[in-house]
């Protein structure tokens, strides 16, 4: 799943090259995709990109009815969320088939299917289309992005100045929970998910499962040193790549998460996992756990 450094970078990538762009097409294919119907996809049509935002781990293409530079009140905002599966696939030279809308899924597995595709006057434009069978990429046009409720209920941006470690300090001391979950929980910090949590609390020396109403204000602060560490690592890495590149790159960047049996890069440690339903995550015990190995999720505490 992309995550905020991904995100941001395709934030600025579309900026780069779409913002001035006036749309000529926007077509759904995936029905289930799209959340709103007013104003609808093709109210887009005829507008000018006035710029990519983000808000946490959501894109947001501000399209104003007359060509400008700047984001007017009457704009409109095609937002979406790439979910699990989903991708920005971008082409200098996008496809002119047209596009047949769909209520079922489509595609299966790693196979990428359409979901939807937006084309500009010069000629570039950008798919969005998501693999796996459960499909959950999200797109919505709205005038507002505090319409969409994900949106208006984000946490705090991680990079803003605004989180600062007392703001940690009071979400840690709001509800004992995991450090792991409060990280992830996007109306508490917006834009962290699995991958830069492991890699967050790797670099803080903290167990995934430490309780954080046991966190002493020395550790708050290694916490939210981290976050900033590598959360700001991650958006210089990505800064400038294609879309086509950031998953690879991602991936080679990874400190714990997705290396399971691999050495820890700082003590040598072989990286171990955790594994859930629907995801695990990755870990050293040297590192942050006192060399001892964390249970099975379902028991939620260390081995004795």
């Amino acid at each position: 799943m992309p995550e905020l450094p991904e995100v941001e970078a395709l934030v600025r990538f579309l900026d780069d090259r779409a913002t001035g762009r006036t749309v000529v097409a926007a077509d759904v294919a995936q029905i289930a995709a799209l959340k709103t119907f007013d104003p609808p996809v093709g109210a887009l049509v005829g507008g000018t990109v006035a710029g990519a935002r983000r808000h946490g781990k959501w894109l947001d293409l501000v399209v104003a009815p007359a060509p400008s530079s700047d984001v007017r009140d009457d704009a409109l905002h095609l937002v979406f969320h790439l979910a699990r599966g989903g991708w920005l696939r971008w082409s200098e030279k996008a496809s002119t088939t047209p596009v047949r809308p769909r209520l079922g899924g489509g595609g299966g597995g790693k196979v990428a299917a359409l979901a939807l595709r937006v084309r500009f006057d010069d000629g570039s434009g950008f798919d969005l289309t998501e693999a796996g069978t459960r499909k959950r990429l999200a797109v919505h046009v709205v005038r507002d992005p505090a319409e969409v409720t994900a949106i208006a209920t984000l946490g705090v941006e991680p990079l803003d100045p605004a989180f600062t470690p007392e703001v940690l300090a009071g979400l840690m001391a709001a509800r004992n929970q995991q450090v792991k979950g409060l990280l992830r929980d996007q109306s508490s910090i917006a834009g962290i998910g699995n991958a830069y949590s492991d890699d967050i609390l790797h670099a803080a020396r903290t167990s995934p499962f430490k309780l954080t109403r046991s966190f002493t204000p020395d550790e708050v602060a290694r916490v939210h040193a981290a976050v900033g560490e590598v959360l700001s690592g991650a958006v210089a890495a990505a800064s400038g790549r294609p879309a086509a590149e950031l998953k690879d790159a991602k991936r080679a960047g990874m400190r714990v998460h997705g290396r399971t049996g691999q050495p820890c890069p700082v003590c040598g440690d072989t990286v171990r996992e955790v594994s859930f339903a629907d995801r695990s995550l990755q870990y050293c015990a040297t590192c942050q756990t006192g060399g001892q190995v964390l249970a099975d999720r379902r028991l939620s505490r260390l081995l004795r």
